[in-house]
């Protein structure tokens, strides 16, 4: 009769094997869905912004003559990075800024409605680590459990 057994391919214990199994780990999937994730949120916040100023980029507005001066509300002055975490992971994205004219004739900062000042995370991940806190784990494992996520 013959014996029928199977053996682990290595050595080594399976509980040594799984410590290592998510070190140096890369995805190609992962990272073009957290690029895709970047770029649908800047192409969100310009589309903002060339509503706010009535013309995309790089575009003068549609009037001629002096006409064109009393339709421009602002212009563009550069970008800065922001960082910002959400479920796809941590990301770095360009904001664009922009000053705003008012009908006084004084200037203001141009500010996103989509991403609000100061604001690290979204609202999926907040309302993630909102309920992972709330069904009873401590601060430490809920460090440790999102790890994976938010890298």
């Amino acid at each position: 009769m013959t014996k029928l057994t199977t053996k682990p391919d290595s050595m080594q214990p399976a509980t040594e094997m799984a410590v290592d199994l998510f070190d140096n780990w890369f995805d190609p999937i992962e990272t073009e869905v957290r690029a895709r994730a970047r770029q649908f949120i800047e192409e969100l916040i310009r589309g903002e912004l060339d509503t706010a100023l009535a013309r995309p980029r790089y575009e003068r507005s549609k009037m001629a003559g002096n006409e064109a001066g009393a339709c421009v509300t602002g212009h563009r002055h550069g970008s800065r990075t922001r960082s910002l975490t959400g479920t796809f992971g941590p990301i770095e994205i360009a904001v664009p800024r922009a000053r705003l004219t008012t009908s006084e004739g004084k200037t203001t900062e141009w500010k996103s409605q989509a991403l609000r000042a100061y604001q690290r995370r979204t609202l999926a991940a907040d309302a993630l680590i909102a309920s992972t806190y709330l069904a009873g784990t401590n601060t430490r494992r809920v460090r440790r459990a999102l790890a994976a996520l938010f890298g």
